[in-house]
């Protein structure tokens, strides 16, 4: 699946340090130096109302991390999902009287053109569940022979659905249920609940054994396979399109916080279920974004739009500007005047003058508040001072700003 154009990134002279990111599964920070090349997962939107400002700063963390490690040498492997079949998109078509596919369609196109007028960086590999079925059901066969995984008949006994067996993955693989989360066993039946699992499934071996395959239901979209006709589960789909694409102990694997649990423990179990290694070295998330006092979430409603702010005028480096603001792991609320200030910003820095202030010494600056856990507000603060300074090389500050803040500048 074609992702989005990649803008062009300044080269700049010298190099970023490493970055040192925080941890979710150790609560503490860490290199995060590639062996090889800097691998790196996220997942992607389920494609049935994109792209709010809580998507927009997940993957915007992720962007700046990307031009770190591009700007420290390394090259990078992006991947990232699209899960264009699940329940959730499967109710919105209904409700909306269109088919799924058209409408997933639709989201994925408009995703596509948020992200390039954000200048986010494409994923190398921009994957979406549908194109890997085979692949899926496979691995979920794969879990079933080595004793894994599990049959569990439907209520009207016309099939059967696959659950991951936690116990013996944790017996098996290098993994434990919770390893990445640090929750206790009451907050994940809470959470397993809240985000998808069915705890209280007849006939599982453990409450929070997750789905691998859900069996054909009428009515539901289903494909053939060596485990029966039907589709996937929503956590073996990350595990599958990580290992296919970017191989096992990834540099980092990422998201929004609120897929620590189940979504990244259980993918984590899956993947290392399937290849005897750790899906990732580091795990990392970004916090949420609120708005109107609510956590921004599709099913409460309370949205701001990218799509819907740009169709209003907002320049898109200001939407960028509004959300480097914060730093990526705090929870924040956006507010109407987040854009204002964006905009002013915006201004100020298209108009820095020539000045007392080195633009090499910014640029250090800059490099050195980036790599410590991706502090863009300290990054801003530093262009900031710079501006109100005056700058030696105003050319050398514009091309920074573009490769490391991704904010090309007026001239």
């Amino acid at each position: 699946m074609k992702s989005w154009p990649r803008p062009d990134i300044p080269e700049l002279d010298g190099t970023a340090p490493v970055p040192r990111v925080f941890d979710t599964a150790t609560q503490t920070l860490i290199d995060a130096a590639p062996t090889d090349v800097a691998r790196l997962y996220v997942c992607g939107i389920t494609p049935y109302d994109a792209t709010h400002m809580g998507h927009a700063a997940t993957y915007l963390a992720f962007d700046t991390l990307q031009r770190i490690w591009i700007d420290a040498g390394f090259r990078v492997h992006y991947a990232q999902n699209v899960t264009d079949i699940d329940d959730p998109l499967l109710e919105r078509a209904a409700q909306t009287e269109t088919s799924w596919r058209q409408l997933a369609d639709e989201q994925i196109e408009l995703f596509r053109r948020d992200m390039a007028s954000l200048n986010i960086l494409p994923p190398e590999d921009y994957v979406a569940v549908t194109e890997m079925i085979d692949q899926i059901a496979e691995a979920v066969c794969a879990l079933l022979d080595r004793g894994l995984a599990y049959r569990v008949p439907t209520a009207d006994a016309q099939g059967e659905d696959v659950y991951f067996d936690n116990a013996a993955a944790a017996a098996a693989a290098p993994w434990r249920l919770g390893e990445e989360s640090n929750l206790d066993r009451a907050r994940m039946l809470e959470l397993f609940a809240e985000r998808g699992g069915d705890p209280e499934r007849t006939g599982k071996r453990d409450a929070l054994d997750p789905l691998l395959w859900r069996s054909a239901r009428d009515g539901e979209p289903s494909w053939p396979s060596r485990v029966g006709p039907g589709r996937p589960g929503w956590h073996i789909e990350c595990s599958v399109i990580a290992l296919t694409h970017l191989g096992t102990d990834l540099t980092v694997q990422g998201g929004g916080a609120d897929l620590v649990f189940p979504h990244h423990d259980m993918s984590a179990g899956h993947a290392a279920a399937l290849s005897g290694h750790p899906l990732a070295r580091l795990y990392s998330h970004a916090g949420m974004v609120a708005y109107q006092g609510e956590k921004m979430s599709k099913s409460l409603g309370n949205l701001v739009l990218v799509s819907r702010l740009r169709e209003a005028g907002a320049d898109p480096r200001a939407i960028r500007l509004a959300l480097l603001a914060h730093h990526y792991r705090s929870d924040w609320e956006w507010t109407d005047d987040a854009l204002t200030q964006a905009d002013a910003r915006l201004r100020s820095w298209s108009a820095v003058t020539t000045g007392a202030l080195s633009s090499p010494d910014i640029i250090r600056a800059m490099r050195a508040a980036l790599a410590d856990d991706l502090d863009t507000p300290t990054a801003l603060s530093i262009v900031d001072n710079a501006v109100t300074v005056g700058v030696s090389d105003r050319a050398m500050l514009f091309d920074a700003v573009d490769a490391l803040l991704g904010v090309p500048l007026d001239e």
